[in-house]
């Protein structure tokens, strides 16, 4: 659909539903369906980052509502979608967002963090979906998107419970395709982006002395927030926001071992040998500090083996675009 057509695509008085709305995409996302004029539902699990959000959607002129949800529990998701129907007794648009990061050597991580991060990341999208098709189905219509991450492409260094959440939340939009078959207006979209720049690192669990920031090169978390409200208006299934999500995918799909040699070695020379900053980040309360869209950010050291790293990496994209270029032509 033309670019300009999409523009002027009204999602005026439309009810949106954005998990993990209070920071970071999701944050964004609530400002960007604000400036839609669409009434904003945003459910976290933290009240005053919540109220926080609800003010500034306020001031932007929306109508908006926070509800305080873990997306992990069934009951509460449902008491979320009750709550938005208020409305206009409509769901016209649910976003699945709400995650959670470990990151470390798996056999470091307790599992009662492996379990949390598999009941928020997949089971929290399940609740999702489940609680609003029915809806969709009496209305005739509706639109559920899934910010997944390229971690449901390509396998997420030192994050396995992260990898396989990931990995299952895209089984679940490909299954759900086969089911919605009979309802031409109801759609399944999932959003696969790379690194942002949000809150999300900062606030993730981190084991095996890991310390992630944001890294130079991630994406703007308002960028993802436009995409969303472009696939709002033009549902697609799979959507790579960003050009680093392309890239890590193709270069994956094409040299699987190399990929996973380089990114692990990568993440490997990271890790310190001291366990005493180890923390569970946000996987069983709720993300503390000021609710925001980005997170800080961090240079990194330029060692021989990072250069090394970078150069390979530099090298296959280059040859992955010049192969999809001759696939193209031929």
């Amino acid at each position: 659909m033309d670019n300009l057509l999409l523009n002027n695509i009204s999602l005026q008085g439309k009810t949106v539903v954005i998990t993990g709305g209070s920071s970071g995409v999701g944050r964004a996302a609530a400002e960007a369906f604000a400036l839609e004029g669409c009434n904003v539902v945003i459910a976290a699990r933290g009240e005053q980052a919540l109220d926080n959000t609800v003010k500034l959607l306020h001031n932007l002129g929306a109508v908006a509502l926070a509800v305080k949800t873990d997306v992990s529990n069934a009951d509460e998701v449902e008491n979320l979608a009750e709550q938005a129907l208020q409305f206009n007794g409509r769901i016209d648009i649910w976003i699945n967002n709400a995650g959670v990061m470990a990151t470390g050597k798996f056999e470091d991580m307790s599992a009662d963090a492996i379990d949390q991060v598999i009941k928020t990341n997949l089971l929290g999208y399940i609740h999702g979906a489940h609680t609003v098709l029915p809806i969709f189905k009496k209305q005739s219509d509706g639109i559920l998107i899934n910010n997944i991450s390229i971690g449901g492409w390509v396998p997420t260094p030192f994050g396995t419970a992260y990898s396989a959440s990931k990995y299952g939340i895209r089984g679940m939009v490909e299954a759900l395709q086969g089911e919605i078959t009979d309802f031409p207006n109801i759609h399944v979209c999932a959003l696969y982006p790379g690194m942002q720049k949000s809150t999300g690192n900062s606030h993730s669990a981190k084991y095996s002395g890991l310390d992630f920031k944001v890294p130079p090169g991630a994406s703007d978390p308002r960028n993802l927030a436009q995409m969303m409200v472009k696939r709002a208006k033009n549902p697609k299934v799979h959507t790579l926001p960003d050009f680093s999500a392309f890239m890590m995918k193709n270069f994956y799909k094409v040299f699987p071992k190399l990929f996973t040699s380089l990114s692990f070695g990568a993440v490997k020379m990271m890790m310190k040998p001291e366990k005493n900053k180890d923390t569970n980040g946000n996987i069983f309360v709720p993300s503390s500090g000021e609710a925001k869209i980005y997170g800080p950010t961090v240079l990194p050291k330029i060692t021989k083996q990072t250069k090394i790293i970078t150069a390979g990496a530099l090298v296959v994209g280059a040859a992955i675009i010049l192969l999809n270029s001759k696939n193209k032509k031929s």
